[in-house]
């Protein structure tokens, strides 16, 4: 049995701000953007990756009490956020600490092999970018 990526969920507190910044900073295509009644699944993707998408979500499965908990781990940066490939990080982080992204880690070489960058998104999700390695 084989298994590839399909969908991951991003859990953000305002999908229009996490819009913003997946689409416009990180250069997402937007593939479809679902409302209803006051929560949005909108689904991201990259061009080169046409199997992969990316859903940020405001819906919590569960209790009323469980969107409070979300609510207040998204407030602290403790969710996990998405690690992506760069053909040129230096030029992604530029972009993304120039236009006010929170800068966790500048463009740093790490321990584990490889150089890579976090900044958080509007909802406080920790992104990392890497240099992508090149064949």
């Amino acid at each position: 049995m084989e298994l590839t990526l399909s969908t991951c969920f991003v859990q953000v507190h305002d999908p229009e701000r996490a819009l913003t910044f997946y689409r416009d900073l990180l250069g997402l295509e937007l593939r479809k953007d679902v409302a209803n009644e006051g929560f949005r699944w909108i689904t991201l993707g990259a061009a080169s990756e046409p199997g992969v998408d990316i859903v940020l979500t405001n819906f919590v499965n569960g209790a009323p009490e469980d969107a409070d908990i979300v609510a207040a781990l998204l407030a602290k940066g403790a969710m996990n956020g998405v690690h992506f490939h760069a053909d040129d990080l230096e030029a992604a982080f530029e972009r993304l600490r120039d236009a006010g992204a929170e800068v966790v880690q500048e463009p740093t070489d790490q321990f584990w092999g490889t150089r890579d960058c976090a900044v958080r998104d509007p909802s406080g999700n920790l992104i990392r970018i890497d240099q992508a390695v090149r064949a």
